[in-house]
């Protein structure tokens, strides 16, 4: 346990360490393809709204962040920082002189997922059935999930279920599958609080869970956690380029704990706080050793099986990037925990520190996976 966290230790204790990763890992990171899920729609069905209520960020960031990348589709990249998701918005569909072919062609290559977004008091919704429709002939099955906003502009229950049906029927059958489908009010708020896309978030998880780790919000008012909600995409960034750097025959033994340092020192400068030894190992000590007998174990496995000719290429490799993404991103998140009692003078409580790293640990598997 002791040679693991010296190790770390060295690398966040090196004179003039940076923050920022090796040049040839960012390199990697920037050229790394992102989840995208491209959002479907007419203009006005609440494709930006969804963004902000998702994102959780307000109407100017989100409205400012998009960038065009084909002439009717434009790109918007969550975190913007460090990006770890993508949106894709046709803007032109349902408005005259359209012509579909250069967002096809870019949907098509590009997406993971897509999300059929339509109002429920615009029954007009055939260029969008079209769209599916051709879609699948290109494609053939599809993954997608309907949308249907706008469920408060329609009072009656009745009258909303009648509307949600055939919608939902016209995409069925041009998708030529019962597509899964959710409704959602969206309030005119800023920001969209979280609860409002829920429905959405919960099957986001099923069908792409390392897009529901990126959009998972904490909705805390002050304290740790929302200390935590605002470094969160970062530690999250720091994980990827962990996952990233491990995938490769021995690199990972090197890059790996360069990496959890450099986010170690990112954390701190973002607590107002300064690594020291003793500090490092009060906070080793909170982990436990448990959790560095669990993590040095595996860690030496790994980079065996990556060894391992064709194993170590396929399974080898992919076990390891997800062990790598899920040990850095508790990693993060327990030391987020850690620094913040720190600057706030409050007294830490390993079982705390414990019990932050296990469910991150267990939620990075899960979601890498």
């Amino acid at each position: 346990m002791r040679y693991r966290f010296e190790r770390l230790w060295r690398q966040l204790s090196a004179p003039s360490a940076p923050t920022e990763l090796p040049p040839e890992l960012t390199t990697e990171m920037t050229g790394r393809p992102l989840p995208v899920i491209w959002l479907l729609g007419k203009t006005g069905a609440g494709k930006s709204t969804l963004v902000r209520a998702l994102t959780g960020l307000p109407e100017v960031v989100v409205g400012n962040g998009f960038a065009p990348c084909t002439r009717a589709s434009m790109q918007f990249d969550f975190p913007q920082a460090h990006p770890l998701m993508r949106f894709l918005d046709t803007r032109g569909l349902g408005e005259a002189g359209y012509d579909p072919a250069d967002d096809l062609a870019l949907c098509q290559r590009a997406s993971h997922l897509i999300l059929v977004v339509a109002r429920l008091d615009d029954p007009v919704q055939g260029e969008v059935a079209d769209m599916l429709a051709t879609l699948r002939r290109r494609q053939g099955k599809l993954s997608a999930l309907v949308v249907h906003t706008g469920a408060d502009l329609l009072g009656d229950a009745q009258e909303r279920f009648r509307a949600r049906a055939r919608t939902q029927a016209l995409f069925d059958k041009a998708a030529g599958a019962p597509l899964r489908q959710v409704e959602l009010s969206l309030p005119n708020v800023d920001p969209i609080p979280a609860e409002a896309v829920q429905p959405l978030t919960a099957l986001l998880d099923e069908m792409m869970p390392e897009v529901a780790l990126a959009l998972a919000r904490e909705e805390y008012r002050a304290g740790e956690p929302a200390r935590w909600a605002t470094n969160r995409a970062e530690v999250l960034w720091y994980a990827g380029a962990a996952g990233t750097a491990d995938v490769a025959p021995v690199v990972g033994a090197v890059a790996v704990p360069g990496v959890q340092a450099a986010m170690l020192r990112a954390l701190a400068a973002r607590y107002g706080v300064e690594w020291t030894r003793a500090r490092f190992y009060e906070f080793a000590a909170a982990l436990g050793t448990g959790a560095a007998l669990r993590y040095g174990a595996s860690y030496g496995l790994r980079q065996l099986a990556k060894l391992i000719p064709v194993f170590g290429q396929t399974a080898g490799a992919a076990a390891a990037g997800t062990i790598s993404f899920a040990a850095t991103y508790a990693l993060g998140r327990a030391a987020a925990a850690y620094l913040h009692g720190i600057s706030e003078g409050q007294a830490v409580t390993p079982g705390t520190i414990r019990t932050l790293y296990k469910g991150a640990l267990a939620q990075g598997r899960h979601d890498a996976s």
